[in-house]
């Protein structure tokens, strides 16, 4: 696998090597070993996710300021604009952020560390989103940070639509007045 890191060093880009021909493709989406050696160190996934999303749908910002979770993330069917916002308060890219497009056809995913508010829009017909996570969902310490807080200031792509959101984030709180990590 290719591994290259985004302007934040911890989020990573990580390409797997594919095995094609006109028959369809092979590659190997995640191996612990090879995951291990790319981040310099070990975490253990517990649970995986998949969701799908029309065009248009914007997911986040969104993190769990207890049981905080890493996130290895792809897109498997379609496409969309993955972004990691670093909330660490300590941290020297506090309040940066770092967007990827992640496609059924180019097979990238994107690490995302504890320590990461996480969103993305879709910007196919629709797409299905795998996620795999650190720590177990726990909604009482999940939180939302505006997906167009202007102190983050993310160049989301223009899909000619508002992006359509859910309640929660919708309700989505500014970066300042947010529960943020140390």
């Amino acid at each position: 696998m290719k591994v290259t890191a985004t302007s934040i060093p911890d989020v990573l880009v990580i390409e797997p090597k594919v095995f094609g021909d006109a028959r369809g493709f092979f590659f190997e989406s995640f191996n612990q070993k090879a995951f291990d050696e790319a981040i310099g160190g070990h975490v253990e996934f517990v649970q995986d996710n998949h969701s799908r999303s029309a065009k248009g749908v914007l997911r986040g910002l969104h993190y769990q300021i207890q049981q905080s979770q890493g996130k290895l993330v792809r897109a498997v069917r379609g496409a969309v604009f993955d972004v990691a916002v670093d909330i660490r308060k300590s941290s020297t890219t506090f309040g940066k952020w770092v967007g990827v497009e992640l496609t059924e056809d180019n097979h990238r995913q994107l690490w995302i560390p504890a320590g990461f508010a996480h969103g993305f829009l879709v910007l196919s017909d629709s797409a299905d989103f795998l996620y795999k996570t650190t720590d177990y969902y726990a909604p009482a310490h999940e939180r939302s940070i505006a997906w167009n807080d202007p102190s983050i200031g993310i160049n989301w792509p223009e899909l000619g639509i508002s992006p359509s959101l859910s309640a929660k984030d919708q309700a989505g709180m500014l970066l300042a007045d947010a529960e943020v990590f140390p």
